[in-house]
């Protein structure tokens, strides 16, 4: 019996049409997430767009994504998954994602006063949030499942590269589907176009998942294995274990490094066309190209990490470079001459590069240093830490930008605000530094971990 599930896991084919099932319904929830991306800066002129929200209630929406996360759901169904499996449970939270996703594109075109409309998109974003994140978390376990042993930074490397696409159509087209002008007044029809075709996108995502499903059900039946976690009795998965992975020094390091690592560049995407034209000068759609660097630059980039992490091993040694590159970064749009978008080039390169590098090397130690047992609720526990970052960030940006404005103009945010947003991403962007640093100094210690190896070939 082992041999026949030795050969399905090695078929390549198998292995790389399951990734390409797994990727769409991602590519799907990074494109829903980011539509409004490089449309940050019409949230500035409230009086312009029938919707009505202004930066702060942009921010607020924003957090939307992450409140079920941190009151506990990611925790929840990443038990759920372990107990009653990825293809049961993953299929109940895609199909989540996509109904909050209907939701806000709901919310959004109908036609509600601004704070009804708010509302009702936070409660879709909510559930398109928990379900993108546990959704996220199953195509990562089930990676971790079908590449075992066998190139599988560079397979989790391909899933982020690919989905992070996502983020990058998004940003490069939503400017197009609105028909931006300065000046102009945007209606319902105009704001609600980014949504629509993402809802879309999200249904061919599902599509592509229920494929995913059958063949692993296929994988299983054929190999007398499960995709709950069977294990003995002894090892069987109590909620106490929540407390000894919480009680993991290097699984805290490494949830740490993510939450302060992601909210110094997915954060900082959600305002980052506003703050780089206003340190440097720069015309809307110069400032969405820029922004639609940092996914482009993963794109390449990922999977060439993942491959160096796979054979090349010294994992946290990427993860202290990625992390030093997005400090930097912070530090160029901060300080660099103002009206030079030359340092905004550079700036948004090494954010770009760096966000290649982290993911590349930190979701594949994972599994070094949590059982298997528990790996959908470890992942899961990294994620809640992630998304407490990811709901409070915008809100703190968010308010500060729309505090900011100048006196003699309500839609004109003032370089001062924005200076403060961007010490908020150096202050995340040093601590993720001095994690990553730590977790080194921790791998030297416990070599038995082989966080630091190569993997097997």
């Amino acid at each position: 019996m082992s041999g026949i599930k030795k050969t399905i896991s090695e078929n390549k084919w198998a292995c790389w049409l399951v990734l390409a099932c797994l990727v769409v319904p991602m590519f799907a929830s990074y494109f829903f997430d980011d539509m409004f991306s490089s449309l940050s800066p019409l949230f500035e002129h409230p009086e312009n767009l029938e919707l009505g929200w202004n930066e702060a209630d942009y921010g607020l929406y924003s957090s939307g994504y992450s409140f079920l996360c941190i009151l506990g759901g990611l925790i929840i169904g990443g038990v759920l998954l372990d107990k009653y499996g990825v293809r049961k449970m993953g299929s109940a939270f895609v199909g989540m994602m996509v109904g909050g996703a209907a939701l806000v594109t709901y919310a959004i075109s109908a036609g509600f006063p601004p704070k009804t409309s708010l509302t009702i998109a936070y409660i879709g974003y909510m559930l398109f949030g928990l379900g993108s994140e546990i959704a996220g978390v199953a195509v990562t376990r089930s990676i971790a499942k079908w590449f075992k042993g066998r190139n599988m930074a560079l397979a989790m490397g391909l899933q982020l590269s690919i989905a992070r696409i996502g983020t990058a159509l998004a940003i490069l087209v939503a400017p197009a589907l609105v028909n931006h002008q300065i000046g102009k007044y945007y209606t319902l029809a105009d704001t609600n176009k980014p949504a629509l075709v993402g809802l879309a996108i999200l249904t061919v995502g599902v599509i592509l998942w229920a494929i995913f499903v059958a063949m692993d059900h296929r994988f299983d039946k054929s190999a007398g294995t499960t995709d709950k976690v069977e294990t003995a009795e002894e090892d069987k998965f109590r909620f106490s274990d929540i407390l000894k992975i919480l009680g993991n020094p290097r699984f805290l390091m490494i949830a740490i490094l993510c939450v302060t690592f992601y909210c110094c560049v997915i954060r900082f995407k959600k305002f980052g066309v506003t703050i780089l034209i206003t340190l440097f000068g720069v015309e809307m759609d110069i400032a969405t190209l820029l922004l639609a660097m940092i996914p482009f630059f993963t794109i390449p980039f990922t999977p060439i990490f993942g491959t160096l992490v796979d054979k090349c091993g010294n994992a946290t040694k990427w993860m202290i470079l990625g992390a030093g590159m997005v400090l930097t970064s912070h530090l160029i749009i901060t300080f660099a001459p103002m009206d030079m978008p030359v340092f905004a080039y550079i700036a948004i390169g090494l954010l770009g590069i760096g966000y290649s590098l982290v993911p590349a090397a930190m979701w594949p130690s994972v599994p070094k240093i949590v059982p298997e047992k528990s790996l959908g609720t470890a992942y899961s526990l990294i994620y809640w830490v992630q998304n407490l970052g990811m709901w409070a960030v915008p809100i703190l940006v968010g308010n500060i930008l729309n505090n900011g404005k100048t006196a003699d103009s309500s839609s004109v945010v003032n370089t001062g605000a924005v200076l403060q947003a961007e010490y908020v991403f150096i202050a995340l962007g040093v601590i993720a530094l001095a994690v990553a640093v730590l977790l080194r100094r921790s791998s030297h210690k416990h070599p038995e971990l082989g966080l630091d190896k190569a993997a097997r070939q």
